[in-house]
């Protein structure tokens, strides 16, 4: 529960973040709140959490074998949810182990999420849940010396929106060294300002005001109710897209009006690890192992992070793919967020995820053992230690 930004309330509603500020000593070791949301659409696969929500949010959390002058590797978690969802507050994304066991520094901010973080009305910032990222990443940068961190050697790593952030803040000025794409939805592409703006005037008419300045004096859950509101996701089924309700915006500012040239052109700015799960879409509603469901999930994961392995080995990076194929529940096969427990050796926190019902004891450890081995050694030495792009590893 670090702050690394004010806590976007009042006045604070809807605009970029602001330096967090505080007198005397900060008790940071408790759990902080996550960011305001409704529950997720993949509870069906993943399980349900429970936390207490506030638009206090903006904190971070970090693990360290120690707060000495050690400069070690520095791995920062940017968590999935459609930016709708999700915080890195939560047990699922406990970074103890893989610090313990790499003998790496591990940070996972919380960020703004769906209206809060991602609305993008006429005359007022868009992408604030992106610029929240930025700004956690340029607290590790600034102050994570003090925990044994080296700020020169951060490896972003993120899943699903997270990962897609991570091509998103590459468009910027990066702060980071290395990235981890996980199952990056960059085939969603961006919602461009028009229609950015419209859905805006939907949603806020459906809360029951008509502009930004009157959304900030509303209660939160108001904010969130109208994100069901039927007009609300009539629109969304209209536009047809694929994307989520609010995501990132080619706004012109803080992302580019036309972003296809700066995302190829971001490719080249890291070296990456990049893959995806064989089974995507089974673990969204109305969705599951069929033919259809496969083309969706090669379309918004695999295609597209196939062709950004590809942009960044053509600009002279270093790319390495992997797919992720074990199936535990022949209901959900190798889907969305699957290799997550596996990543951070969290399997007791997803103890009632439907979509590990069946894991073997062996194969839980063989491949928590694989991903851990080949993760961590690519944030410290810069290689997992398969052969890069073209190849594609497996995970089985």
């Amino acid at each position: 529960a670090i702050p690394y930004a004010a806590p976007p309330t009042g006045p604070l509603r809807f605009r970029p973040p602001e330096p967090a500020v505080w007198q005397g000593v900060l008790d940071a070791t408790g759990t902080g709140c996550v960011a305001p949301q409704l529950p997720s659409r993949l509870r069906r696969a993943v399980g349900d959490f429970v936390a207490p929500q506030s638009e206090d949010c903006l904190h971070l959390t970090v693990w360290t074998p120690a707060p000495d002058q050690r400069r070690r590797p520095v791995l920062v978690w940017l968590h999935g949810g459609a930016w709708q969802s999700g915080a890195g507050a939560l047990d699922w994304y406990d970074g103890a182990r893989l610090a313990a066991r790499g003998d790496i520094v591990v940070v996972a901010p919380n960020y703004r999420l769906g209206a809060l973080g991602w609305i993008a009305a006429p005359g007022e910032t868009a992408n604030m849940g992106l610029l929240d990222q930025e700004a956690a990443i340029d607290w590790v940068v600034a102050h994570i010396e003090a925990f044994g961190g080296d700020p020169q050697n951060v490896t972003v790593m993120g899943q699903s929106a997270g990962a897609m952030s991570i091509p998103c803040l590459l468009m910027r000025t990066p702060r980071f060294q290395r990235g981890i794409l996980q199952s990056a939805s960059i085939g969603r592409g961006f919602r461009p300002l028009g229609p950015a703006h419209e859905i805006a005037d939907i949603y806020l008419r459906a809360a029951g005001v008509a502009h930004l300045d009157e959304a900030r004096q509303l209660p939160v859950q108001r904010l969130l109710e109208a994100q069901l509101a039927p007009p609300v996701l009539q629109w969304l089924a209209n536009e047809g897209a694929q994307r989520s309700l609010f995501a990132p915006v080619a706004d012109g500012q803080v992302l580019p009006l036309q972003p296809e040239q700066a995302l190829r052109a971001a490719a080249g700015q890291v070296d990456v690890i990049a893959g995806y799960t064989r089974d995507e879409m089974a673990a969204f509603p109305d969705r599951g192992l069929d033919p259809a469901s496969h083309a969706l999930g090669d379309l918004v994961y695999g295609g597209s992070t196939r062709q950004w392995a590809d942009d960044t080995v053509a600009q002279g990076r270093r790319a390495w793919s992997y797919r992720f194929d074990h199936r535990p529940n022949p209901s959900f096969g190798a889907c969305h967020c699957i290799e997550l427990p596996f990543v951070f050796g969290t399997l007791p926190a997803f103890a009632d995820a439907p979509m590990l019902q069946g894991l073997q004891p062996d194969d839980a450890q063989r491949l928590t053992d694989a991903l851990q081995s080949a993760w961590l050694a690519f944030v410290r030495e810069g290689d997992p230690g398969w052969a890069p792009w073209p190849h594609q590893h497996t995970f089985a």
